[in-house]
């Protein structure tokens, strides 16, 4: 049997096997309904809202010059925010009073803003650096 033939082969199982495990501690919980309602949520939240913000950000930035700045930024952005959002949108308060020490929604705010800066800080040092070089040139 070929060598990589076997990897697949072996990766395939282990994937099954763990699909396995899933579906037994699903099943083993207390309320299987709750986890397949949270599952089913998330797919929709997936589909329906977080693909195509992705999609329609990705049709935004097409084409623009600093599109690489663009793109890294809303990787940034994104992931700060599904990392963050979680902890400010739960109702009541924290299981863990450790879980919030501070004010992670204002915060938020204020790492967005970071980011957004540092996605238009350096197109704008390129502009303003064009622009010396051509009154440098122009007076000359």
């Amino acid at each position: 049997m070929n060598p990589l033939r076997m990897v697949r082969h072996a990766v395939g199982g282990l994937g099954v096997g763990l699909i396995c495990l899933g579906a037994w501690l699903v099943a083993a919980e207390p309320a299987p309904g709750d986890v397949l309602v949270w599952l089913a949520g998330s797919l929709v939240l997936h589909d329906g809202v977080l693909a195509p913000l992705v999609l329609a950000g990705g049709l935004l930035i097409a084409g623009r010059p600093g599109r690489r700045l663009w793109r890294g930024a809303l990787v940034i952005a994104g992931s700060v925010v599904l990392v963050t959002l979680p902890l400010l949108v739960r109702p009541g308060p924290p299981p863990n009073p450790s879980a919030l020490p501070l004010p992670y929604g204002r915060n938020l705010v204020i790492v967005l803003a970071a980011v957004a800066v540092g996605a238009v800080l350096p197109r704008l040092v390129r502009r303003w650096g064009q622009r010396s070089q051509r009154r440098a040139g122009t007076d000359g």
